[in-house]
């Protein structure tokens, strides 16, 4: 009997075993570490997991492959950059839920690096899913919010059901990178990437190079340029745009096809279908369609057609903008107008179809406008070239606009609509028009577009004469300033309002000293009263100014064309003789800086209010880097470049050292660095390197700012030598951020408003510009509730770390002009 026990114990012993053995086959647990030569095989047998040697290499990598498919496909590879060179890989799951490959026993070569904030109390597991995807969870979480995925970190293949595209919250970009070589799959010479500048598209290109080709927009049903079959048996798609994230993904319709796409060695980004007939791989879908797939081949305003002998045309209604070199073949430089575009008379809109749309990367889109609210949006806009529907379905809707020049137009089968932005007199001769009425309207149409063009040329010249008469009457309104031999031509005056020299001294009583409200590096600022009894600001430019000339062109350029409640209004200028001066709204509560570092007005600052400003600023900086018409980098901001009106609205000014830029990704050098002491970011003050992550730096100074009613540079502590960045840092990782709050604001706090607002200044100004968030994601980060990303180490977070700007600077030549905080 007893015998028989043991025999029975044994027994379910080797069952429980098997079972245990068999369930945890697509697993990977703490303590099973998968060695070379052991693999795990997701539920369905689709996809496995192990340690693989890639053509004719003899170097290992950990990789997941097609289980079925002969001869075996790799989908996705974990140590790319770091091949092993024998059989000693294993893969490892610590307690802190990060997977490991160790060689020679405790030498790790690659990690998935999952943030600590996951590593309380946790019990992990990883699990390879028949989607093919390596993920990670909490086995007490039943499997939602993994803890990491490897399809958060794609290589050369999207499989069904994957993201592709940037995650707006947290900033991670999800692209694909090719293989160096059929036997390498370290990363090679092409990315393809999902671009969220404007209306977002799709391009390939190589890394460091630029784009090679592009995908046309998405148009509701699929992106221009690629065959779109809504009838589609084997594959739906999706294109998702929204203020947390934009992705494109595709879901197989059939539990028995076997599909992907790849960004192949060579640059080719294909869709392979599987084929069980013939086991075999089948390319179905290539990116490239035909010649005219090169990126921008015909230049600005041109148009490619392989029906043609000669590909490149320019658009109707424009010509070579070098007739020499398009004469050669050599169509780069592209086409202009024919006839210029003068906002001052009537415009037409000359429609074509047949076209994959322009690159969208300069543009702006709407979701809920109409046809004929998106025409009207563009006409009123002079910078607007051309507008379109943004989606086919249900007879079109939505509004797509773009500015500038129109890049990379391709003749290709589709049937939306593109509406190009013409002079009245280009077009009037031949009868088109952007609207289909009877001849009488039109014949008036022409009649009225006649009469008003004469009128305007009247009027110009008018004023064209006045001008003169009253520039050598009185020696004003030059156009060209010429002071001290340096010669700036400045654009866009007409825009804005001329007061007279005259006019801003009786507003000003003559520039009194008690008037005087302020003063920064272009000049003085005073307070005035027109005689309507508007109140102003007048900012006059000094005669010692060292910058002020810079600042004027860039305050009438730059600030002359945005509008926004978060941004100060310029109202009008004043050119007389040596004087330079620019008229602004008056804000009542002056400057931000004025109320956070005195003590007594910083208690009349509450909570509530500070958060709102956090909010203001944050908008404004939005608008300048991804919605207004220009983009800029402001380069300057700082508490005392934000102003505050009547009910404490903030209101970013001083566009003196504003520089515009094209992308947001992008980059600009300059040699003549320029800024204030405790806002300038790392990048731009060692190297001269700045982008929209550099105001994204300074803002972040501004936010901790705000919060501890504390200046950064001037800041100390009786316990270390750190500025105010450095504190923060220190009080987050002792988990006590909430000490960094004014003591002022005990009474009116919000504690989890308080805490996320510390947050998200340390993810603003972490040392390297990639690390942090762009404003869009600051903006969701605010007003969500939502877990955030662990910041790294601030940069400049002591004092010694500012003097080490001048002594690496003058290593590489660079003139630093930082300038103190005002």
């Amino acid at each position: 009997m007893e015998l028989y026990h043991i025999i029975l114990v044994l027994f379910s012993s080797i069952i429980f075993f098997i079972l245990s053995c068999s369930a945890a086959v697509d697993r990977v647990y703490i303590n099973q570490p998968i060695k070379d030569g052991d693999t795990i095989v997701s539920d369905g047998e689709t996809y496995e997991l192990g340690f693989f040697s890639p053509g004719k290499s003899k170097n290992r990598y950990l990789g997941i492959w097609y289980k079925n498919l002969s001869p075996s496909t790799v989908v996705w590879v974990a140590n790319r950059q770091t091949p092993i060179k024998d059989a000693s890989g294993v893969l490892k799951l610590t307690t802190e839920g990060i997977l490991q490959i160790y060689i020679g026993g405790n030498n790790v070569i690659w990690s998935s690096n999952v943030t600590s904030v996951f590593a309380r109390n946790m019990n992990p597991m990883a699990q390879l899913l028949d989607t093919g995807n390596l993920v990670v969870w909490d086995e007490r979480s039943n499997n939602e919010n993994p803890i990491w995925q490897s399809f958060d970190y794609p290589g050369d293949t999207l499989l069904p059901g994957m993201k592709f595209g940037k995650d707006l919250i947290t900033g991670r970009e999800r692209y694909f990178t090719s293989w160096k070589s059929p036997d390498d799959p370290s990363i090679g010479l092409y990315k393809f990437w999902v671009n969220t500048n404007g209306y977002p598209q799709i391009f390939v290109g190589e890394l460091g190079q630029g784009e090679t080709l592009r995908v046309g927009p998405w148009n509701g049903v699929g992106f221009q340029g690629t065959p779109v079959d809504t009838m589609n048996p084997i594959f739906s798609t999706e294109f998702v745009v929204n203020q947390k994230e934009i992705f494109y993904r595709y879901e197989l319709k059939s539990p028995t096809t076997v599909q992907r796409l790849i960004l192949a060695w060579d640059g080719m980004a294909q869709q392979l279908q599987w084929i069980k007939r013939t086991q075999e791989w089948v390319v179905y879908g290539n990116i490239i369609v035909d010649a005219c797939s090169r990126y921008v081949q015909c230049g600005p305003f041109g148009r490619c057609s392989i029906k043609s002998s000669v590909p490149c045309s320019c658009l109707e209604g424009f010509e070579p903008k070098v007739s020499e070199e398009w004469n050669t073949g050599d169509w780069s430089s592209g086409c202009q107008p024919k006839k210029p575009l003068d906002c001052r008379t009537p415009d037409i809109f000359h429609k074509i179809s047949g076209v994959i749309f322009p690159d969208t990367r300069h543009s702006r889109y709407y979701l809920n406008m109409t046809l004929g609210e998106c025409e009207m949006t563009c006409r009123r806009d002079c910078n607007c070239t051309a507008y379109a529907n943004l989606d086919i379905r249900n007879g079109g809707s939505g509004c797509l606009l773009w500015f500038n020049e129109l890049m990379d137009i391709r003749e290709y089968d589709e049937h939306q609509e593109l509406y190009i932005k013409m002079a009245t007199s280009e077009l009037a001769a031949k009868g088109q028009f952007s609207f289909n009425k009877n001849k009488g309207l039109l014949a008036v149409l022409l009649s009225v577009s006649s009469i008003a063009l004469f009128l305007s040329a009247v009027a110009y010249a008018c004023k064209k004469k006045m001008k003169r008469l009253h520039k050598r009457g009185r020696g004003r309104r030059e156009h060209t300033l010429d002071i001290d031999h340096t010669s700036v031509q400045m654009e866009n005056l007409d825009e804005l309002a001329f007061f007279s020299l005259h006019k801003i001294a009786e507003a000003t009583n003559n520039f009194n000293i008690d008037n005087k409200i302020g003063e920064g590096g272009f000049g003085p600022v005073y307070k005035g009263v027109l005689e309507n009894g508007r109140v102003i600001a007048v900012k006059r430019l000094s005669e010692t100014s060292q910058q002020g000339l810079e600042e004027f062109q860039n305050e009438v350029i730059c600030i002359a064309k945005l509008q926004h409640r978060n941004l100060v209004k310029l109202l009008g200028y004043c050119i007389h003789g040596n004087e330079r001066i620019l008229i602004y709204e008056y804000m009542d509560n002056k400057s931000l800086d004025s109320f956070l570092f005195d003590e007594t007005k910083g208690s009349m600052l509450d909570w509530p209010q500070r958060f709102r400003i956090i909010h203001g600023i944050a908008r404004g900086i939005l608008y300048l880097h991804q919605d207004s018409r220009l983009q800029i980098v402001h380069r300057d901001l700082k508490a005392g470049n934000i102003l505050l009106d009547s009910e404490m609205n903030a209101k970013i000014s001083d566009f003196g050292l504003a520089r515009k830029f094209v992308g947001q990704d992008d980059m600009a050098k300059t040699k003549k660095v320029v800024g204030t002491y405790g806002y300038i970011s790392p990048e731009y003050a060692v190297h001269g390197r700045f982008s929209i992550k550099s105001d994204v730096f300074s803002f972040g100074v501004v936010v901790l700012e705000i919060v501890s009613g504390k200046k950064n540079r001037e800041f100390s502590h009786e316990a270390h030598g750190d500025n105010l960045l450095g504190h923060a840092w220190r009080l987050y990782k002792e988990d006590k951020s909430i000490e960094l709050m004014s003591a002022s604001l005990h009474n009116s706090c919000v504690v989890s408003e308080v805490l996320r607002s510390i947050h998200v200044g340390l993810l603003c100004v972490q040392h390297h510009a990639e690390d942090r968030p762009t404003m869009l994601s600051v903006i969701l980060m605010l007003i969500s509730e939502g877990a955030l990303p662990e910041p790294k180490q601030p940069a400049f977070f002591t004092e010694e770390s500012y003097r080490e700007v001048d002594i690496v600077s003058s290593r590489e030549e660079y003139t630093i002009t930082l300038l103190h905080a005002r």
